[in-house]
Order: structure tokens, then C-alpha cells, then sequence
């Protein structure tokens, strides 16, 4: 089950976040700084998947932009790593071309995730 789901500028910047199960506001960005200093310190020799706390890290980077998921430990990386591809994928279909420039666009990205979705559930 995907428990929050990030968009990430190369500085660090969230430009989105979007969380299916609740997480007091200054808990996000505590969560968040850690997250994305565990993501954007990493090689890219390095894996995808990155264990935090009671559940994992998927993410992938694009550009300037990195995608991050949390999921919980029964999830599939893979799957999940997919679903990043898929989404993006879609993205740029719509917008054109996918970079940190979008921003302008995210409120309706954010409602094309919907709450329970899992990357089991997309073909």
C-alpha cells in the first residue's frame, strides 16, 4: 500500500506531496527532509529501493525532478518503480515535456493519485 507519494526538486524543494494515511503537518516535514536527504545523497550506481524506518522507499529521478513513494513492507518495488515510469509517462504525454517547470500544473497532478491505489492495481 503506497503511503505518501513526493515529487522532488534536485535542491531538495517538495513540489508535491500527497499522503494516504495521516502524518501531522510538522511530522511531514520532518519526514520529508529525511526522505529526501536519504534519495538525493545517493549515487546512481546505487539502488532505487531504500529501507526507512517501518517501510520502504521507492524512488527514480528524471532530470531535475526525483518521484518519491513510500510503501509499506509487502509492496513490490518493482511494481512500484514501474508505476513511477507509468506516471511519468503519462505526464509528459500531457504536458508536453516533464520537468521541475510544471509546477504550475501539480494541484491537478495531485488529484490523478488517488487514496488505496496500489502499483498492483495498474496494467
Amino acid at each position: 500500500m503506497i503511503k505518501f507519494f513526493l515529487m522532488v526538486n534536485k535542491q531538495g524543494q517538495t513540489r508535491l506531496s500527497k499522503y494516504f494515511e495521516h502524518v501531522e503537518i510538522h511530522k511531514r516535514t520532518s519526514l520529508e527532509a529525511d526522505v529526501i536527504k536519504s534519495c538525493l545523497s545517493r549515487t546512481k550506481d546505487e539502488c532505487s529501493f531504500v529501507e526507512y524506518k517501518d517501510f520502504k522507499l521507492v524512488y527514480r529521478q528524471y532530470a531535475a525532478l526525483f518521484i518519491v513513494i513510500g510503501v509499506d513492507e509487502a509492496e513490490n518495488e518493482l511494481a512500484v518503480y514501474e508505476l513511477v515510469h507509468n506516471f511519468v509517462e503519462v505526464l509528459d504525454k500531457y504536458f508536453s515535456r516533464v520537468h521541475s517547470c510544471f509546477s504550475l500544473h501539480l494541484e491537478r497532478v495531485g488529484y490523478n493519485v488517488q487514496p488505496g491505489q496500489s502499483a498492483h492495481y495498474f496494467g
